[in-house]
């Protein structure tokens, strides 16, 4: 009875997470609120409530460590060597530059405000990454994953999750012994590179041929026994030499990247990820001092919109250094301006919080937390303030640039997922385009993300002449009407016989009503939306077919791995 009872008093507290868990993700989902914040609350809650088994129980806090753990495995399966080769600049040089700036200026901050040194900074290290789970969702809703702002913001986001885990290393080197801090910081580095080195040789000599005999096996179930062996495994490797157990994780994650199994194991351990990540956020909210909070509500606000306002800034200069607009490093610096789940991971650590003290330790979490629920806002924010921006600027550069781009051989009616897709197209082979749309929305979201776009209706003749039609070589209508196209192409072949018009269509039983019609129809059914008649355009410009299928791949795996992450994340 006595074991029994043991079991039932271990059981009590993850069967009553789980069933609070479920409500607070619903409610999230309702109120379209990332489950993260609910979490959080939901946590805020159980404490306020006095549930003492909750915050003191040894089984919740061993499922809290394992989510951070697989939190870290997830990003490590995104650490693709080839996707890090084709954004080698932004991810080694957009990035690193991101997270310095905004290391000194929240560091600065926090030492204004009476942090010693070495806390602040530390703090503003945390503070200056921002959420992959959060940003990357949003990247994947919006359709953002290829134009420049979707691509630069995963790009600073990877190495972000890189730049975490060597601060999770020294971190958990400062074990507040008041040995000297220098040589635990080596210590930590060469560990942590000896632990890369070790990954890399397992990845090529023993993970791939075991999956591939594991596959050979037909059983889903060993590849799940087998993906958790390999992040347990690499986190109790890590955590024996004195590393943390996410370092483990995120190598394990690493390990299996470059392997043809990354997307069946990542659907095998997305429910545990996706579970015991639930349990850490709630303990994060257990371990909230409310006493303190309650006392000191007015310095969590204060917090919270000088580091999103500091955030903003520095994500700003970021992008200026590197030659970007400035409505492109405005939209850029609101999307990243949130704090990251790393600084939950990192401010729960014993060290951290001996370092700033548990009241500022709580004070920065409420912080961080409100700005994740503040991120829809903030990214619209930065796209109007952006729209904006390039609306009121008239200078004499920017005329000259319009009348290039009026004399572009190709223009895009509709800039939607498929005219978006075929703007990337042409960008890609540094081909000239304009484009028009005529529903504001599209317009709006369109001109802040940089596309080269006009507002107007296409099918109004008295529009034809100003937007330079004469000039043209290609027409790519990316939603069309057959009424429209019967009634308005004969004119238009009329006044401009030269021009080719291409058509984006969703069934081939379409195809005969616009040839006749007089339009090139091109059947588009692919992922992302647009690449079908993207390639048909190129190849109408003489793009060799070799260098249209690279690009069609590249974008199908950028498109992948953004729809994966966010799913991950959800």
């Amino acid at each position: 009875m006595d074991h029994m009872h043991t079991i039932l008093q271990s059981l009590a507290p993850v069967v009553l997470l789980l069933l609070f868990g479920v409500v607070a993700a619903i409610a999230c989902r309702a109120a379209k609120l990332s489950p993260i914040v609910g979490y959080l609350a939901l946590g805020v809650a159980l404490r306020a409530s006095g549930v003492e088994p909750l915050h003191t129980s040894s089984t919740v806090a061993l499922l809290s460590e394992l989510g951070v753990v697989f939190l870290l495995f997830d990003i490590g399966l995104h650490f693709s060597l080839k996707h890090i080769r084709e954004q080698a600049r932004d991810i080694f040089g957009f990035g690193p530059v991101q997270v310095l700036l905004g290391t000194l200026g929240l560091g600065l901050l926090a030492m204004l405000i009476g942090v010693a040194p070495l806390p602040a900074f530390l703090l503003g290290a945390t503070l200056a990454l921002s959420s992959t789970a959060v940003v990357a969702a949003m990247i994947a809703e919006r359709r953002q994953q290829n134009c420049p702002v979707g691509m630069t913001a995963t790009a600073i986001l990877i190495f972000q999750d890189v730049a975490a885990i060597f601060l999770l290393i020294i971190v958990n080197a400062l074990n507040g012994d008041g040995g000297p801090l220098a040589p635990q910081l080596a210590m930590a580095v060469v560990k942590a590179l000896i632990a890369f080195g070790v990954a890399y040789v397992l990845a090529r000599l023993v993970v791939r041929p075991l999956f591939d005999l594991i596959a050979r096996t037909e059983n889903e179930e060993v590849f799940t026994a087998s993906a958790l062996l390999v992040v347990l495994a690499a986190s109790w490797a890590t955590g024996s030499i004195g590393l943390s157990l996410t370092l483990g994780g995120f190598l394990g994650g690493m390990i299996i990247a470059e392997t043809p199994y990354r997307p069946i194991i990542q659907s095998e351990t997305k429910p545990f990820r996706n579970l015991l990540l639930s349990f850490f956020f709630i303990s994060v909210g257990l371990s909230l001092d409310l006493a303190s909070l309650g006392q000191h509500w007015g310095a969590v606000i204060a917090v919270t919109i000088l580091f999103i306002a500091v955030k903003i800034a520095t994500n700003a200069a970021s992008s200026l250094i590197f030659r970007w607009s400035a409505p492109g490093s405005m939209q850029l610096g609101f999307l990243l301006a949130q704090g990251s789940e790393f600084a939950f991971v990192i401010l729960s650590l014993p060290a951290m919080r001996l370092l700033v003290g548990d009241q500022v330790a709580s004070i920065v979490i409420a912080a961080v937390a409100v700005s994740l629920a503040l991120t829809p806002a903030l990214a619209k924010s930065g796209r109007k303030i952006a729209g904006k921006m390039r609306a009121r600027r008239k200078t004499k550069d920017e005329r000259e640039t319009l009348e290039r781009e009026l004399a572009a051989p190709v223009l895009i009616v509709g800039m939607g997922p498929v005219g978006r897709t075929v703007a990337d197209a042409l960008t890609e082979f540094e081909i000239n385009y304009s484009s028009i749309e005529k529903d504001q929305k599209t317009f709006a979201d369109a001109n802040a993300d940089g596309y080269s776009v006009v507002f107007g209706d296409a099918a109004d003749p008295r529009i034809w002449e100003p937007l330079g039609m004469h000039d043209r070589k290609i027409v790519v209508i990316t939603a069309p009407a057959i009424e429209v196209s019967r009634e308005l192409t004969p004119l238009a072949a009329r006044a401009f016989p030269h021009i080719r018009r291409f058509a984006a269509i969703a069934k081939p039983a379409e195809r005969e009503a616009y040839e006749m019609a007089g339009v090139i129809p091109v059947v588009d059914d692919s992922v992302p939306p647009g690449l079908d008649v993207g390639a048909a355009v190129l190849r109408e410009l003489g793009i060799d077919d070799a260098a249209i299928e690279n690009w069609r791949e590249s974008q199908q795996s950028r498109t992948a791995d953004a729809l994966a992450t966010a799913e991950a994340a959800e």
